[in-house]
């Protein structure tokens, strides 16, 4: 039964995790049928499978330049919502509906050809990333505290982004800025290089969520990746470690900062930024500001559950 104002969360379908693949399950075919009703409407779907989190599912789209896969993304939400529903079950893309269990992120792979030529390749770089490459992940870098109001638009999604866990847990949610080779601690990852495929060199930034506004997301992951190459953004060195494990101190001494903490901390650092307003027009860029406050206010004055199992037979 679909959520409403004052239910529980409804449970998750299944207790499955990572890859776990059962033929006969509601996930396997519930995807099936979503992945169906997607290549009818000429959405490619390049793969699928269960996520680490119970009920949680991956479909990813086959890459396309940005404004089509941001309608591809659209139409992707619709058909996920429909097929839940003719199956008795409800689809979300809230970016954290658990707070015991892993997020849902929207992980963007990027690249940029000229032709038919991949800008990012190189094949003499240790990384096989090109200057122009590495000047666009400085420039993703270097502006994504400035972007995360709009790839991180809700509260929710900054309890996806939290920087702390419990020791041993799964972290995959990026919450701090660095880059890695093969990193999946760090907000920008280089995946591995396939020989002789030099079309799939490309970076992949991971902190968008998968309730964005695809539209404005891109739009602004590209601008900041492209400020770096007009302007010729140096690159720091990579994350060889596991960002979470490190202590604030060796964060600090290594140049990583923090992605904003909440909604709140995202509209003060995009309020100031000239990258974002240039990008989305001042129109855009004032009734986003103004709808963002407007929902942290509201969030504000919010009494949770939180507070009164932790509060209210103590004080």
């Amino acid at each position: 039964e679909p959520p409403t104002r004052g239910r529980p969360v409804p449970p998750p379908v299944d207790e499955s995790g990572y890859f776990d693949l059962t033929p006969n399950d509601i996930s396997h075919d519930f995807r099936q049928q979503a992945i169906s009703v997607l290549e009818r409407l000429g959405i490619s779907v390049e793969f699928s499978h269960h996520e680490v989190a119970p009920g949680q599912q991956e479909i990813d789209l086959r890459y396309a330049d940005a404004l089509t896969i941001a309608d591809n993304i659209m139409t992707f939400r619709q058909v996920v919502k429909e097929v839940a529903l003719r199956q008795g079950i409800y689809a979300t893309f809230m970016p954290k509906p658990f707070s015991d269990q892993a997020g849902s992120g929207m992980h963007t792979h990027m690249s940029l050809f000229e032709g038919d030529r991949n800008a990012f390749h190189d094949p003499t770089d240790e990384y096989q990333l090109s200057k122009v490459a590495k000047a666009f992940i400085a420039g993703v870098l270097t502006h994504a505290a400035e972007i995360t109001a709009v790839t991180n638009q809700w509260v929710n999604s900054y309890k996806r982004l939290v920087g702390e866990g419990r020791a041993g847990e799964l972290r995959e949610a990026p919450a701090y800025v660095c880059w890695g080779h093969n990193n999946r601690s760090a907000l920008v990852r280089v995946p591995l290089y396939k020989l002789n495929k030099s079309n799939a060199a490309r970076v992949e930034f991971r902190s968008p969520d998968s309730a964005c506004n695809p539209y404005l997301t891109f739009a602004l992951m590209l601008a900041a990746g492209l400020r770096g190459v007009q302007h010729g953004y140096e690159l720091p060195a990579p994350a060889a470690d596991d960002v979470w494990t490190l202590t604030d101190e060796q964060r600090r001494e290594r140049g990583i900062t923090a992605l904003p903490g909440s909604l709140a901390e995202a509209i003060a650092a995009m309020e100031s930024s000239s990258l974002v307003r240039d990008t989305l027009g001042d129109e855009l860029f004032d009734f986003f500001l103004r709808n963002k406050r407007s929902e942290w206010i509201e969030y504000r004055r919010q009494v949770t559950p939180f507070e009164i199992d932790r509060y209210l037979p103590t004080l």
